[in-house]
């Protein structure tokens, strides 16, 4: 062989290797998990928490959303980002567990467990114990943004029902802290939820949805996501399927 044809054969050995690495590097193509944080401003334990969902979020096969709350505004500082709708939400949830477990902060994993938002190590127990209960993020769903518009897929499913939800999302927001607990601190929260609209109930069968951009969108946010929840509004159950999209 000569040196020339001794070159080409090593090459080729080598992309073969490189191919065989290719293939077998993972790739998720539905997530595992939906991630939220009841979080606050004004929560002296939260901080390490609002890291913990940063984390989470760079993780591809989790969708990690943070929803400010608005009862401990009380306590001196007014949360900037807080919502009361996600107050709401989160007590929701509580009433749906049957017990009174509202705190912050709070970690809500796949819409049926609760777990402390700063332990890292329960939250990834939390997401390998629901992947476990019938149903739980079985569900293809898709979205894309077209011009002005975002267009929703959810895949058939039978048996299966529920609400599809669109979130608006800033990725990143740091906020300088002034008064009360967290006095003096910089935060950055992450996936902060900023809107919440409903795009439709959902029977089962394939369905499609348009969603005009406008009707979500304001300064700051940068990404959506869309999910779909068994059971309602008021009455949340087990995440059945959801999608994570940056916005251009």
């Amino acid at each position: 062989m000569t040196a020339a044809g001794a070159f080409a054969s090593r090459l080729s050995r080598t992309l073969g290797v490189c191919a065989i690495f290719t293939v077998i590097t993972p790739v998720y193509a539905e997530p595992r998990a939906v991630v939220e944080l009841f979080t606050s401003q004004g929560c002296s334990s939260c901080p390490p928490a609002d890291k913990v969902l940063g984390e989470l979020a760079q993780d591809p096969s989790m969708i990690a959303l943070s929803l400010p709350i608005d009862y401990w505004d009380y306590l001196g500082w007014k949360d900037t980002l807080a919502d009361s709708r996600f107050s709401a939400r989160q007590k929701a949830y509580s009433h749906m567990r049957g017990d009174r477990g509202v705190y912050t902060p709070q970690a809500v994993v796949n819409g049926t467990t609760n777990v402390l938002g700063s332990d890292r190590a329960g939250i990834e127990n939390a997401v390998n114990r629901t992947q476990k209960v019938d149903g739980v993020m079985s569900v293809p769903v898709t979205m894309t943004q077209s011009g002005g518009q975002i267009k929703v897929s959810v895949a058939e499913a039978s048996g299966k029902s529920g609400e599809v939800w669109i979130c608006a999302v800033s990725k990143s927001v740091p906020i300088t802290i002034s008064r009360g607990e967290n006095r003096g601190q910089q935060v950055t929260y992450h996936n902060v939820v900023r809107n919440m609209l409903k795009v439709g109930d959902w029977n089962g069968k394939a369905g499609n949805w348009t969603v005009p951009i406008e009707n979500i969108t304001r300064d700051g946010v940068d990404a959506a996501v869309v999910y779909v929840q068994d059971g309602s509004r008021d009455k949340p159950g087990a995440m059945l399927g959801a999608a994570f999209n940056s916005l251009n």
